[in-house]
């Protein structure tokens, strides 16, 4: 475990109500680990625990999270609406990271994530990972590298 005084956060923050969902979490924390980042500390958090000084601890973000109705998940939703303001002026240009398990095709999922961090102006690092249609073993490959990147750039000072 690195020094917590010198240690680069990674925050993720995953809605993950189901088998598959979870499988998706955990895939990003491995990728992590397959980073070999030993500065990097890693929290993860579920949506509806984490909070503004779990972002403001964080030097970079991972976002995980259910497409529902064509939208975020609801606990993301409500991540945001507790968070926003209390990080807004002292989060600007925060790295982040977005995984979407999307039943169907996940752009209004991502429009609305994409939309509340344009607002708080975090910098995406990478493109979206969209998981969509029927649950793919790629699928959990594509987190796994999500998770070692993030953790890596984060590592090296990249972001």
């Amino acid at each position: 475990m690195p020094n917590l005084a010198d240690a680069r956060r990674l925050l993720i923050v995953a809605h993950a109500p189901s088998a598959n969902t979870r499988r998706l979490r955990d895939a990003v924390v491995a990728g992590t680990e397959d980073a070999g980042a030993e500065a990097v500390e890693v929290r993860v958090l579920p949506p509806l625990e984490a909070g503004p000084d779990d972002v403001l601890a964080a030097r970079a973000v991972i976002l995980g999270t259910t497409e529902n109705l064509g939208y975020m998940s609801g606990a993301l939703k409500d991540f945001f609406d507790r968070t926003y303001y209390p990080v807004l002026e002292k989060t600007q240009g925060l790295p982040y990271a977005l995984y979407i398990r999307a039943g169907h095709d996940g752009t209004g999922t991502r429009r609305g994530v994409e939309t509340i961090v344009t607002g708080l102006r975090w910098r995406a690092v990478c493109e979206p990972v969209l998981c969509r249609g029927d649950f793919k073993e790629e699928f959990v490959n594509q987190c796994r590298e999500l998770g070692a990147l993030m953790a890596a750039g984060l590592d090296a000072g990249v972001f």
